[in-house]
């Protein structure tokens, strides 16, 4: 392959992934999938070595990860804080929704508004209610600082993949 072709790879990659992880701003944004998006094309359109296929695998084993961390540490947070668990899943659910009907904002309102109704109509204490949606927020951050770390470590290995 040419080096101005490898170049232009190389370069498209690493463009495709600095936007997964900067889209990782947004909530409902796939960007650690878009990373691993990414590094499959750069190695289906380069060729899979040994260290390719180590570096893949640990790519795909932290996009997992992170895909299932936002859920986790959103849901744990707001039940720590009193939510119902069957509160926590609808205001989910309703999250996803409200981000396919309303891009790109409608799931980070109707998560927490849906969350807020039902454990304020369960407890019937705004103090309370509101505790719990203070958890859910933080449980927000911290899923946002795992997925962010987790996303500079697939390109910090794909980078070691596609470097060596």
């Amino acid at each position: 392959m040419p080096l101005w072709v490898e170049s232009f790879i190389v370069g498209l990659t690493a463009v495709i992934m600095l936007t997964g992880l900067l889209g990782l701003i947004i909530p409902i944004f796939p960007g650690n999938v878009v990373i691993w998006l990414a590094a499959l094309i750069f190695g289906l359109v380069t060729g899979f070595d040994t260290l390719g296929w180590w570096m893949f695998a640990l790519i795909t084993l932290l996009m997992l990860i992170a895909t299932t961390i936002d859920n986790v540490l959103m849901g744990a947070k707001a039940h720590a804080n009193g939510a119902t668990w069957i509160a926590i899943v609808l205001a989910m659910l309703g999250g996803i929704a409200g981000s396919f009907l309303f891009p790109p904002l409608g799931g980070l309102i109707a998560s927490p508004l849906i969350l807020f109704g039902m454990e304020y109509w369960r407890n019937k204490d705004a103090k309370q209610t509101f505790r719990i949606i203070k958890g859910m927020i933080f449980g927000w951050g911290m899923a946002f600082l795992a997925r962010f770390s987790l996303g500079v470590v697939m390109i910090a290995l794909w980078i070691i993949w596609a470097f060596s």
